[in-house]
């Protein structure tokens, strides 16, 4: 949202600070700031505190709480006029579900003409366009206040027995509305619209856009003003659906108080008297009544547990009161009830938020972390952790799958995958799909036959219960899967952690160890899991890598290996990666295509570079009896 400087500046009578100055502290203790443009903030006010901030004054509030400047006046502090019902107006709710208040004003004997040069600059700072007197003057309401209203031509509105009757509905299938800026927009059923209630026209899209049939012009006089709280995630979903996003539906969207309405009535129709003179004939309220207000209570000793502090009764004290919150300490207790638009204070934590956020978490001292001696869990858990630490000891990485399936037991009755609407019985088919993925992606730079070691802990879901199994899955980069490699590391769980099993060998390449018999907590009773380690890190190059491929026919017999190998030999050290890509026999020869990834740290690669590896490769392979490079 943009703010003015000079805008907020009515806030206050102090002279503010430059709008850098404001932006600082604004980012430190309260907002994200987008840019700064002369005496133009644009604020990223977020859905949290939007109900309250997206307004002028709720911006001035936080400067005034931020830099310790007092405000002159606070508009929705101030009391509330008590108007005379309009006899002339008839309005209801409507849809009385979505739409939690609705205010309607008659103003007779209005001129409409261009705006003072004030309002104009203020609308024209934050990027408004100036239109008319009439129609500034809720435009300028809407982003002081943060509460959206609408200005009718009362003469355009079909009247009834002399009466204006004004409701809202749900748009009906299909139905149409042409708004001010002149796009016809078909409405999604049920949409909310501000309409005549004898003869059901639509006024306007409710929170989002006025129509085009009663919009202020020169030749107004009579005004119908409506001030409205609307369910705001209708709103939002008509915005969505019609792709058409304002100011207002912005607001309506972060559910700003109904309360506020009220204010927005007051602030608008002295406004449109002051620059457009008129007469207020009456406003009528339909309110099903606020909500009882919000009371929060928090301690000093959680404020204090919670930020890492040592706060004193003082500065809470002297926080909430900066922030302008209404509180009563009994003890080192405070019950705050929070002001009817700060709907985003409801829990003690978020107290402690704006507590933490205006003393400055930069205030907030540093403290080194205590050790943890063993893991917050039970013995149970470091059980599990001693099967993990044995199996990377020995090389093996832990990868985690989802527990869905395509087939199971146990069915879901709303799988978020239709392909997979089962729990899994067992580890061992994503861990089938796991390795070959890993197979086909391992590294070959340090040779081709590089083992893939997996292994994953995980629960199953078959109909006899659910319970922990352990799959284990290891492949090589070339060559075939050697059975006794698993018998290896079945056989070390069960000599050093007594896993006995039962296992299922579902192929060469996969074992799972059922856990369920185990007794975890004797396992990991007295244990204490390894520490992480990132392991070494190595530095990346910043200039591009380069490809060449080779194929080259062998004798029938011949492993993918040897012909790696001799390629590692004669590359140089520029070959950070080998993969093989093709295979294929005839005439009882054997093809491989191999594709060389080429990279240096210090320079891109040139053909005067790679020419030369390439050479010496061809010539390595050519030079084996039987191999021909093709």
């Amino acid at each position: 949202m943009r703010i003015s400087r000079t805008w907020l500046q009515k806030y206050f009578d102090t002279e503010l600070p430059s709008a850098e100055v404001i932006a600082d502290a604004l980012t430190f203790h309260a907002f994200e700031i987008e840019e700064v443009d002369g005496e133009v903030l644009d604020i990223k006010v977020l859905p949290d505190r939007a109900a309250y901030a997206l307004s002028h004054r709720g911006i001035a509030t936080e400067v005034a709480a931020n830099l310790k400047i007092p405000l002159v006046r606070d508009p929705l502090r101030e009391a509330l006029p008590t108007w005379t019902p309009a006899d002339e107006l008839v309005l209801t709710r409507g849809v009385e579900d979505k739409v939690n208040r609705k205010m309607g004003a008659l103003v007779r004997g209005v001129r409409v003409g261009p705006s003072p040069s004030w309002l104009k600059e203020a609308l024209e700072s934050v990027g408004a366009r100036s239109i008319n007197n009439v129609v500034d003057a809720t435009n300028y309401v809407t982003l002081n206040m943060g509460q959206p209203l609408h200005a009718f031509d009362a003469k355009k509105i079909t009247w009834h027995d002399s009466k204006l009757h004004i409701t809202v509905r749900g748009a009906a299938a299909g139905e149409k509305i042409t708004v001010l800026t002149g796009e016809t927009y078909t409405l999604p059923e049920g949409a909310l619209v501000i309409a005549e209630a004898v003869e059901g026209t639509a006024l306007d899209i409710a929170g989002i856009k006025g129509g085009a049939a009663s919009a202020i012009t020169e030749d107004t006089t009579d005004l119908f003003v409506s001030v409205a709280n609307f369910d705001g995630p209708s709103v939002r979903k008509t915005a969505q659906a019609l792709n058409l996003f304002t100011d207002a539906s912005l607001r309506f969207q972060n559910k700003i108080s109904p309360e506020l309405a009220a204010y927005g009535m007051r602030d608008v129709l002295a406004l449109i008297q002051e620059v457009a003179g008129g007469e207020v004939v009456g406003v009528n309220d339909v309110y099903g009544g606020g909500t009882a207000p919000v009371v929060v209570s928090v301690s000093l000793d959680r404020v204090n547990r919670l930020l890492g502090t040592a706060l004193s009764s003082d500065d809470i004290e002297s926080a909430l009161a900066r922030l302008g919150l209404s509180f009563v300490a009994e003890g080192n207790v405070y019950t705050v009830t929070p002001s009817f638009e700060r709907r985003d204070l409801v829990i003690d934590a978020d107290l402690i938020e704006e507590i933490g956020r205006i003393i400055g978490y930069d205030a907030i001292a540093s403290a080194q972390l205590s050790p943890i001696a063993r893991p917050l869990e039970s013995a149970r858990y470091a059980g599990v952790e001693r099967i993990r630490d044995l199996l990377r000891m020995r090389g093996y990485t832990e990868i985690s799958t989802q527990s869905f399936a395509s087939t199971g037991d146990i069915m879901l009755a709303n799988p978020l995958d239709v392909s997979k609407p089962a729990l899994r019985t067992a580890l061992s088919e994503n861990m089938q799909a796991a390795l070959a993925r890993a197979v086909q992606l391992a590294p070959r730079v340090l040779g081709p036959s590089i083992p893939v070691r997996l292994f994953e802990i995980g629960s199953v879901f078959p109909k006899d219960g659910e319970h922990l199994s352990l799959v284990i899955g290891y492949a090589a980069t070339a060559g075939k899967t050697k059975e006794e490699h698993l018998s290896e590391i079945l056989d070390a769980l069960n000599d050093e952690l007594g896993l006995a099993g039962p296992v299922a060998r579902t192929s060469e390449s996969v074992a799972e160890l059922s856990l369920r018999a185990v007794d975890l907590e004797s396992l990991g009773r007295d244990y204490a899991p390894l520490p992480f380690s990132l392991g070494t890190f190595r530095m990346y190059s910043i200039y591009p890598f380069a490809l060449r491929d080779i194929a080259v026919w062998t004798p029938e017999g011949t492993a993918e290996s040897e012909v790696a190998n001799q390629i590692l030999k004669e590359a140089g050290d520029n070959l950070v990666r080998i993969d093989l890509f093709d295979r294929f026999e005839k005439d009882s020869r054997i093809s491989y295509a191999f594709r060389l990834v080429f990279e240096s740290k210090e320079r891109t690669l040139s053909d005067a570079d790679l020419d030369p590896a390439m050479a010496r490769v061809t010539q390595a392979l050519n030079s084996q009896e039987g191999w021909t490079v093709r």
